[in-house]
């Protein structure tokens, strides 16, 4: 390997390591979740501790900046947990994290790990992409869908992107399904462009 990277492969060699990490610290928690059987525990702390993440911007800095030390992060997770309540192996891997500078992990973690789980369950995660954040009526009725189109439990892992304008893309392993508005007016460009 030479020793001048360029930053795409700079940034997709830094990709891989945070995913490989990200993966063996999931690993280990789904491990230790299935020894001590509370995976379910784990699962929805880490659901917590996302939320609470995807809420706060000043986490999210803590989070992904190397500016701050371990000591810096530590202290201001201890505080977080502290005041959410937030205890047990998730948030005891999680601190192990920032203590070995692997903070940036957690949230590829969090989500290895959740498929992990969904896996042992026997569901599928199926990745949905919407223009504006679905209600809980829409989520099961895309829920029963994709059951009965897959023949599996689906766990949907929704994300809100209001550049698709409308609709939905749907990821499920290989398979997806875009009827996004964005896609759809992109096709009409196209086909204008071919009659012109």
């Amino acid at each position: 390997m030479t020793e001048t990277v360029s930053q795409e492969n700079s940034g997709a060699q830094a990709t891989i390591v945070s995913s490989g990490v990200a993966t063996r610290y999931a690993t280990a928690l789904f491990e230790l979740g299935l020894e001590e059987k509370s995976l379910k525990k784990i699962e929805a702390d880490l659901s917590d501790f996302s939320k609470i993440l995807a809420d706060s911007d000043d986490l999210k800095r803590l989070v992904k900046s190397p500016v701050f030390s371990a000591d810096e992060q530590l202290a201001a997770l201890g505080q977080i947990f502290d005041k959410a309540g937030f205890s047990g192996s998730a948030a005891n891997l999680i601190k192990i994290a920032a203590k070995n500078r692997r903070l940036f992990a957690v949230p590829g973690m969090i989500s290895a790990f959740h498929a992990m789980a969904a896996i042992h369950r026997g569901e599928v995660t199926a990745y949905v992409v919407a223009a504006q954040k679905l209600d809980k009526t829409h989520l099961d009725d895309l829920k029963k869908a994709l059951k009965k189109s897959l023949g599996k439990d689906v766990t949907l892992n929704v994300r809100v992107d209001p550049s698709i304008l409308g609709g939905l893309t749907v990821k499920v392993g290989s398979k997806m399904i875009d009827t996004s508005l964005r896609t759809k007016l992109n096709s009409l460009k196209i086909a204008l462009k071919e009659v012109g």
